[in-house]
């Protein structure tokens, strides 16, 4: 028996790394070398390929491809259709660049955020739905827009701080 929930219509390669109490939801592609971790929720329709690392009691909603060169620490919350992007010039049957992302620790990306290539999310940090983020978000900042910029400033709570300490 898998120490992992896999639902009959997911994909789970030979040689992916699943954690204990992991789920994984029905049209999900997990990739051989794929490394998930302990307690993580995999939703309908997303895919994560080889390479990909992603941390214990990580959720990622439906229609999230976790690339290649994107590691996602502990406790991260990726909203629906997140999307990740690791190649700074993209080509149909090109050579190209890996260029790699990490999400920190406890970090929070809003729905339909895209977070482009080389960028790191700080520690706890909060991306607005629809952000486009093209640079690193410093720990516990509030991030929205397209480019993202920093509008505030979250406790480690996960809640925004109101006032002369945001």
């Amino acid at each position: 028996m898998m120490p992992y929930f896999k639902h009959d219509k997911a994909l789970v390669a030979d040689g992916a790394k699943i954690g204990e109490g992991t789920r994984i939801w029905a049209f999900v592609n997990v990739q051989a070398g794929a490394v998930i971790g302990k307690n993580c929720n995999i939703c309908d329709c997303s895919y994560v390929e080889n390479k990909a690392v992603i941390g214990d009691d990580v959720t990622i909603k439906n229609g999230v491809s976790v690339y290649e060169g994107v590691t996602i620490e502990d406790g991260v919350f990726v909203g629906p259709n997140v999307a990740f992007v690791n190649d700074r010039y993209p080509k149909s049957r090109a050579p190209w660049t890996m260029e790699g992302i990490r999400v920190k620790k406890g970090a929070s990306l809003g729905a339909n955020s895209t977070i482009l290539c080389g960028v790191t999310i700080g520690e706890g940090a909060l991306v607005g739905a629809g952000s486009v983020v093209v640079k690193d978000v410093p720990a516990f900042a509030i991030v929205a827009g397209n480019p993202a910029r920093v509008i505030g400033k979250v406790g480690v709570d996960g809640k925004p701080v109101k006032g002369k300490n945001a």
